[in-house]
């Protein structure tokens, strides 16, 4: 984040102004000392004219060998098989359940949460977003209140509204989201 934000000249003080997150913050951050959320990131990575994306190393290049199928225009094929990509966040892991897809705009995601961590604020961002509860359970948060989900359970919403989510059990939750615009 430090190197994207020093690529554009910003300041701290700038970036803050741009993502609505706190100088501070911000500056945890950058210095390893706090872990940030993807749905910030994302904030953050608008702020610098960047893809979420483009904060993570890729582990390897897709190419010869590759078992994810591409069609162009509208059709990708991921077998179960394959070797899914995978990014931590803080106390959540997203496994990519699909490639990208030219002119596709749905993100779909396997997020696995784990117990306890640091909630964050609510708030709301472009897009639209659904999430169904496999195991665990998650405490979804919309417009300031609380909502409990258990296995089965699902909530879609405009990103627009304020919302947040956390795991305040002892195990982990795992949870099937699909957002947009796309993330990664």
């Amino acid at each position: 984040m430090r190197r994207f934000r020093k690529e554009r000249g910003m300041t701290l003080r700038g970036l803050s102004t741009r993502s609505g997150l706190s100088i501070g913050f911000l500056s945890q951050v950058e210095r390893g000392i706090s872990s940030i959320g993807l749905t910030a990131l994302n904030g953050v990575a608008a702020a610098l004219d960047r893809t979420v994306a483009d904060f993570f190393e890729e582990d390897a290049p897709e190419g010869e060998g590759s078992k994810v199928a591409r069609l162009p225009f509208h059709f990708t094929l991921t077998r179960a098989e394959a070797a899914a990509t995978e990014y931590v966040s803080g106390q959540q892991t997203y496994r990519m359940l699909s490639s990208r897809g030219p002119h596709l705009v749905l993100e779909p995601l396997l997020v696995r949460i784990a117990p306890g961590g640091r909630r964050e604020d609510a708030y709301g961002h472009a897009g639209e977003e659904f999430a169904f509860v496999l195991e665990g359970e998650l405490l979804y948060e919309v417009e300031g209140v609380e909502h409990r989900l258990f296995a089965g359970d699902s909530v879609h919403l405009r990103s627009t509204v304020p919302h947040t989510m956390y795991n305040d059990t002892d195990r982990v939750t795992t949870v099937v989201s699909v957002v947009t615009p796309r993330l990664y």
